[in-house]
């Protein structure tokens, strides 16, 4: 099959590799019809290379169709159309039972203390093969995989792997309350997402602040109040107009590492990503690395006793945070890799019917599997109005 493949810093390619095979009762293969390339992709692509090997296989917003069983998974079939989340997660063990599936206790990676493994996501999370390929192994099938109808484009269901209910999780977990006030850090996919979610679900006011003009165009259009960062001389000052000078309810940080404006943390990750893996591993693991632009912004905009949810992934062990203000605000922060299944029957009945959170045309470019370096390339540097990419390993 063709796949995705990391072979180093900035360098992805399309290689042959076998197909997969059931390993394990509780696998499914699935032929991959649509994947998505994500913000997370891009740190593998730029920044987490050192927990990552030249061949592994990349992606983890896959949906298909149903190939092969193994004798462990009853409610799947040859045929079935799925979407798989991009965390691994068992159904049973006591994480799972209370909604924490992105800790799931059965494919935790405890050789570094990490959560539950993920699609495509370096050695912290499992290096389990992604899918961004012709075909995917998928463990913990007999839980995982979500079945969706046949007939309705891809577009319509896609999203459930992990942008609709990273986004879902970041505003519930931002506590918005009806007629409130959320800003959103970061208007890519899931801040995007997060502010049509935020609209659906009664916020008053919907602040989006970002610097790449189409992204703040596409939430204007749907009654979002966007801040240009490269117009303003004070973000801060320009958020408290439009919040009665006390600061919103609630902020998303939807940025995470890839924040602008740091110069300190962007040498950080510049420099492990050039150092060899013996020296970048721990560097990763136990200093601070990150550019915290955006999540100081978020704790020194929200208003005291708000909440900030925080989607953005951060790579640092140890980043400095402004703890003094966090509790003198009294600040609520919430965040963590999305739960996907708990999310499943809050989203599922959204996407029947109307569109009412326009998944449909969510994508900026569909491209074959062969063009996902140049896809990768045109995402990083924000080309073409790249907002939403999605691959199809067969076209």
């Amino acid at each position: 099959m063709k796949a995705l493949t990391w072979h180093g810093r900035g360098d992805v390619r399309v290689d042959t590799h076998p197909d997969p095979k059931i390993l394990e009762p509780t696998d499914a293969i699935i032929k991959v019809t649509s994947t998505g390339i994500c913000g997370s992709d891009l740190h593998l692509y730029a920044v987490l290379g050192a927990f990552l090997d030249p061949g592994d296989i990349l992606g983890h917003e896959p949906m298909g169709i149903v190939e092969e069983v193994g004798s462990d998974v009853p409610d799947l079939k040859p045929g079935d159309r799925v979407v798989v989340p991009f965390n691994i997660s068992c159904g049973h063990c006591w994480m799972c039972d209370h909604g924490l599936q992105s800790q799931c206790e059965t494919t935790q990676v405890r050789e570094h203390e990490s959560g539950a493994a993920l699609l495509g996501y370096t050695k912290l999370y499992g290096q389990v093969p992604g899918g961004q390929a012709e075909y995917l192994r998928v463990p913990q099938a007999q839980y995982g995989p979500i079945k969706v109808p046949d007939g309705p484009s891809d577009d319509r269901y896609l999203y459930l792997s992990d942008v609709l209910p990273t986004a879902w999780q970041a505003v519930d977990y931002a506590n918005v309350p009806q007629g409130g006030s959320v800003v959103v850090l970061g208007l890519g996919p899931i801040g995007e997402m997060a502010t049509r979610i935020a609209q659906h679900r009664g916020a008053g006011t919907v602040i989006g602040i970002d610097l790449v003009p189409d992204r703040l165009k596409r939430a204007a259009s749907h009654g979002v109040q966007t801040i240009d960062l490269s117009a303003v001389d004070d973000a801060k000052a320009a958020v408290m107009e439009l919040t009665n000078f006390r600061g919103p309810d609630s902020v998303i940080d939807a940025v995470g590492m890839e924040a602008h404006g740091a110069p300190i943390g962007k040498l950080a990750q510049q420099i492990t990503g050039l150092l060899p893996k013996s020296l970048a591993q721990p560097l990763m693991k136990n200093a601070g690395v990150d550019r915290l632009s955006a999540l100081h912004l978020a704790i020194d905009l929200v208003r005291r006793g708000g909440t900030v949810s925080l989607s953005g992934v951060y790579g640092g062990a140890a980043d400095p945070m402004p703890m003094l203000a966090m509790f003198d605000k009294q600040i609520t922060l919430r965040m963590g890799q999305a739960n996907v299944k708990h999310w499943i029957d809050d989203l599922l009945p959204l996407l029947e019917g109307e569109d009412v959170l326009g998944v449909e045309d969510y994508a900026s470019h569909r491209l074959p599997l062969s063009e996902a370096p140049k896809a990768y390339d045109a995402f990083q540097k924000k080309l073409d109005g790249a907002f939403k990419i999605i691959l199809e390993p067969h076209q």
